[in-house]
């Protein structure tokens, strides 16, 4: 049986990237919250993950931490499951724009950090750098529901739209306007009924992290 270790689901992006693809896959597992920013957060997490950070996988045999390394490892295991696309150039394609998210898009991160529970009345006074990588990810979502024809980024569901699903979220909390084909994939996401249990579980949560609940246009 996998374990999956996750950080608060209200805030925790990278561990939503994983969970999402164990249960939207239905690849049994059992999951671990551990709220982070508290007193004994790290101390807890240094009993799962030589980082310290979520997600991180345990099976009878193995311990996989990082995101992007967990939906390789899942690929790799259910192949039939096809969290990759089939074809060689769109699979290139999809793990080409999962690593470009995996490794950048740090002013998104800082600037707008995932908080489900709450959303902006008003849309934030952005940094010139955030701005540019909100249109990076417009531009990234556009060419590939033109080129595959969605609802998701490659058409099925794969490893990319979970990569992208935080992003979704934020561009929801902060109000980040989108052209209607790129509305109607932040849709798609959000009605997915992974998504929806993710997020309702987000909603119930009690602990808080104030410093990013501060940075909450009101």
């Amino acid at each position: 049986m996998r374990k999956l270790i996750i950080g608060n689901k209200n805030y925790s992006s990278w561990s939503l990237r994983a969970w999402l693809l164990l249960a939207h896959f239905k690849i049994d597992f059992e999951e671990s919250v551990i709220f982070l920013r508290q007193p004994r957060s790290e101390a807890a997490l240094r009993k799962y993950s030589p980082t310290a950070r979520v997600p991180v996988m345990q099976t009878d045999t193995l311990v996989i931490w990082d995101s992007l390394a967990i939906a390789e490892s899942l690929a790799e295991e259910f192949p039939q499951k096809d969290l990759w696309p089939q074809d060689r150039r769109t699979r290139a394609h999809a793990r080409s724009i999962s690593a470009e998210m995996h490794s950048g898009f740090l002013n998104i991160r800082s600037q707008m950090p995932m908080n489900i529970r709450q959303v902006c009345r008003h849309t934030p006074e952005l940094s010139p750098d955030t701005e540019s990588e909100i249109d990076r990810v417009r531009i990234i979502w556009d060419q590939c529901l033109r080129t595959y024809s969605g609802p998701f980024l490659f058409g099925d569901f794969c490893i990319a739209d979970a990569m992208y699903a935080p992003v979704v979220l934020r561009f929801q909390t902060y109000r980040i306007a989108l052209t209607e084909p790129l509305e109607e994939y932040t849709r798609a996401i959000l009605t997915l009924p992974a998504m929806q249990s993710w997020m309702a579980d987000a909603r119930q949560e009690q602990a808080d992290i104030p410093a990013i609940d501060a940075m909450i246009v009101r």
